[in-house]
């Protein structure tokens, strides 16, 4: 089977910069600036993941296990300090609400905008534009400028434009969360479809049971190292049980 997601020894540190106090700031000058005033904080730790074209992977782990950091680095957004990530086919991600949106242009503009970051072409995007319209179910509001936009229109216009790219990846992180509920039960159906049609799917959420029900596969993580990866019942045992 096609490998759709690689990532291989990836590691990621983050400088948490502490505010201190005078007297701290001036010791650490007359000792020549020796030591460091920040800490670093380790969020990723040698990490190796495949994933197959078709599977449906659930990210879990609790909050600063390393979840979000590793579909941040499937999807590009971030770039590991060392080590490799290898993605085939188109990859979609809603990795936060309205990332990627103008917040000066109009719904229409930004759904030509979003469309072409995620490898649309413009026929493409006035084929399906009609149909991203008709899912975000924002009417009217598609010629108002998104500044405007509530969270919940944001998220619907993103989620719409991010599915009809027909991606072969698609990333999703926490994103069903906001939202009224009917629009994500359809944001679910959507997803389920997607799955069901061998597209590769890697979600990150905090719902057990949403992802026990649309995901095969559960990737547990823990300080930033996968400390479990199996069948995703066993998974969300797993994490239930720490």
């Amino acid at each position: 089977m096609t490998t759709a997601i690689e990532v291989k020894g990836i590691n990621k540190q983050f400088v948490l910069r502490h505010s201190r106090s005078i007297k701290e700031a001036f010791v650490w000058l007359i000792k020549g600036r020796k030591g460091d005033l920040s800490e670093k904080f380790h969020a990723l730790k040698g990490v190796d993941l495949d994933v197959k074209q078709g599977e449906t992977v659930a990210l879990l782990g609790f909050n600063g296990s390393g979840k979000s950091t590793l579909l941040k680095h499937i999807s590009g957004v971030m770039i590991p300090d060392t080590g490799t990530v290898r993605t085939r086919g188109r990859v979609a991600g809603l990795i936060e609400v309205g990332a990627g949106f103008h917040h000066d242009l109009s719904g229409r503009d930004n759904v030509y905008l979003n469309g072409a970051i995620l490898g649309m072409t413009e026929d493409q995007i006035n084929e399906r534009f009609q149909s991203i319209v008709d899912f975000a179910e924002i009417g009217d509001f598609i010629d108002t400028e998104v500044k405007f936009y509530s969270s919940g229109m944001y998220l619907r216009l993103a989620f719409s434009v991010a599915v009809h790219t027909d991606p072969e990846v698609f990333l999703v992180d926490e994103i069903l969360a906001v939202g009224d509920e009917p629009f994500q039960k359809k944001c679910i159906a959507k997803i389920q479809e997607l799955a069901g049609q061998g597209k590769t799917l890697v979600v990150v959420s905090h719902d057990l049971d949403l992802v026990s029900r649309i995901c095969g596969r559960g990737v547990l993580l823990d300080h930033g190292e996968i400390i479990f990866d199996g069948p995703i019942h066993d998974a969300v045992a797993k994490m239930r049980g720490q």
